[in-house]
């Protein structure tokens, strides 16, 4: 039994950079990772978040390192800058005393840095898929040196659309390298992927932890996919909430939902890899201090929160496979606390929750959304409650002067508490109780049948696609929007901006594709007259641009 970093015949800099940092005993992972790493094996590792992988890959890598080679010698491929930021941190520190050098590279920051970087010589590049394509196809990134390469939570690359971008990175690579994967999970796609480009990887699984605590009340709501947000909303009104995490499947999906929810009056904002880390941490301070009760992440994102007092946890995208949906309730009910765990369901995803019970060994209940009546209800019953506290307390000496002037003036004392009353709940109209369609019951699958899963998850909510695909929806309008990289534009600002001012869902604008210099983007016909006629009011990165037929 290993229990011991010495034990693991590293290099003794590596072990003394880990003492240094404070670790002397290898994590599971650790202690059968890196043994394999060292011999050369290739590895697929299957553990959750907060196991220890990143030294598990990132220690063998660095003892392979030949000092002041003219080659990039190490790449790993993550799946968020967040992440990408993360690793190469630890790289940086693991490797202390081997003078290594570790180059992040992700979208959103300057090429020109990234490739003046490439060119005085790197050991180790750590990126997203995305800009390290970009960065080869300018020949300034070559791989040809590389002789080991590692898959950081492929299964989060692949639910963002990764796949292609990393064959394609893959490919580039020397086919005697050595490649290590590491997974929370391993979906099919995953493992056609390790099939196809590993040799004869020894599969290394760390258990799960238990996977939930009876603390947590879990349902779910069966309803349509385009009335997710009118359900939320119903929820929203008569939930006893205190704070909540919402769960959409896509950075852009965060954005969009956190625009359609803020301008309801549910003060939200989103949490995803595409922040940087001084923009997240203000993210998560607000929260903390209760400015925003709502936040809305992506999986990746939501890693390694350390918050406790999350009253709520909402898929509002139901995850692909059972463990991500046990990572994401997880998030309540902690500190010995109960929490609810509730789930937005469309009728085509029933196999995929009979697979989340049968994996967990519980049962979600099924409920019910709250009818109008309910929600008027409950509202009344919360005016009710905010006049009984004021009239506990008696601070209201110059309303009460007001209320007997009029008095004075002739009025009926009922009619003007009643005025009152009116004036407290304006704010009631911004959050207008939308309709629900009527959900078939017949519309779930049989239960024998097995759910088809599309073979790359696509989320409902709009994303860039790749400048090569230049394929319009049927129904949609190319739109163009005068501003774009060279502006900063990332495809979450396009969203929240014409969501907002022409007062259309967020998660019906179609492909957004952003150009040096302008942004093109789809949006159904039937919007395009009300998202024209508010062109000049639209702001990205605080400038005014246009918006017109492409």
């Amino acid at each position: 039994m290993i229990d011991q970093f010495t034990q693991l015949n590293l290099h003794p800099q590596l072990v003394q950079a880990v003492s240094e940092l404070g670790y002397t005993e290898p994590t599971p992972i650790q202690a059968a990772v890196i043994p394999l790493m060292l011999s050369g094996r290739d590895v697929i590792g299957q553990a959750q978040t907060g196991t220890g992988k990143t030294a598990a890959f990132a220690l063998p890598l660095l003892q392979k390192l030949v000092p002041h080679s003219p080659q990039v010698q190490g790449l790993i491929l993550t799946p968020t800058r967040e992440l990408a930021l993360q690793v190469s941190q630890a790289l940086v520190g693991y490797g202390a005393y081997r003078d290594v050098q570790v180059l992040p590279v992700y979208g959103g920051q300057p090429y020109g840095r990234q490739i003046y970087r490439l060119k005085k010589g790197v050991d180790v590049v750590v990126g997203t898929p995305g800009r390290m394509l970009d960065l080869i196809k300018q020949k300034a990134l070559d791989l040809s040196g590389v002789h080991t390469l590692v898959l950081d939570e492929a299964d989060e690359m692949l639910s963002m659309g990764f796949i292609e971008d990393i064959e394609a990175i893959l490919q580039e690579t020397p086919a005697g390298r050595q490649t290590a994967l590491f997974s929370a999970t391993l979906p099919g796609p995953i493992r056609q992927l390790a099939n196809k480009y590993m040799r004869e990887p020894q599969a290394v699984t760390i258990e799960r932890q238990q996977l939930t605590v009876a603390a947590i009340e879990q349902r779910y709501y069966l309803v349509n996919d385009r009335d997710k947000l009118a359900a939320l909303t119903r929820l929203f009104e008569t939930e006893n909430l205190t704070s909540a995490l919402i769960f959409a499947r896509t950075r852009v999906g965060t954005a969009a939902l956190a625009s359609e929810l803020a301008v309801r009056g549910f003060p939200a904002e989103a949490l995803h890899g595409d922040m940087s880390q001084e923009a997240r941490e203000q993210v998560l301070g607000r929260f903390r201090r209760n400015q925003i009760k709502v936040l809305v992440a992506t999986d990746v994102a939501a890693r390694g929160l350390d918050i406790d007092n999350i009253s709520h946890v909402f898929n509002f995208d139901l995850p692909y496979d059972p463990e991500a949906y046990v990572h994401r309730i997880g998030r309540t009910g902690r500190a010995g606390k109960t929490g609810i765990a509730i789930t937005l369901l469309t009728p085509g995803e029933q196999g995929r929750l009979r697979r989340i019970e049968g994996y967990t060994r519980q049962k979600i209940t099924p409920a019910t959304l709250p009818t109008e009546a309910d929600i008027q209800a409950s509202r009344d019953a919360g005016l009710r409650e905010r006049m009984l506290i004021w009239l506990r307390r008696g601070r209201y000496s110059r309303e009460q002067a007001m209320v007997q002037a009029l008095v004075e003036e002739g009025h009926d004392l009922a009619e003007i508490a009643a005025a009152a009353l009116k004036l407290a709940r304006a704010e009631e109209k911004q959050r207008p109780i939308e309709p629900l369609s009527e959900v078939r019951s017949d519309a779930f699958a049989p239960a024998g049948k097995r759910e088809r899963r599309p073979r790359h998850p696509v989320d409902p909510a709009p994303k860039p696609v790749p400048s090569r695909s230049n394929a319009r929806e049927k129904g949609m309008v190319r739109l163009s929007i005068s501003a774009g990289k060279a502006h900063g534009v990332r495809p979450n600002d396009i969203v929240g901006s014409i969501a907002y001012h022409a007062n259309i869902p967020g998660r019906v604008i179609g492909a957004i594709r952003i150009k040096e210099n302008h942004t093109l983007v789809d949006v159904p016909e039937e919007f395009v007259a009300q998202v024209l006629a508010k062109t000049g009011q639209y702001q990205l990165r605080r400038q005014t641009v246009t918006v017109e037929r492409a």
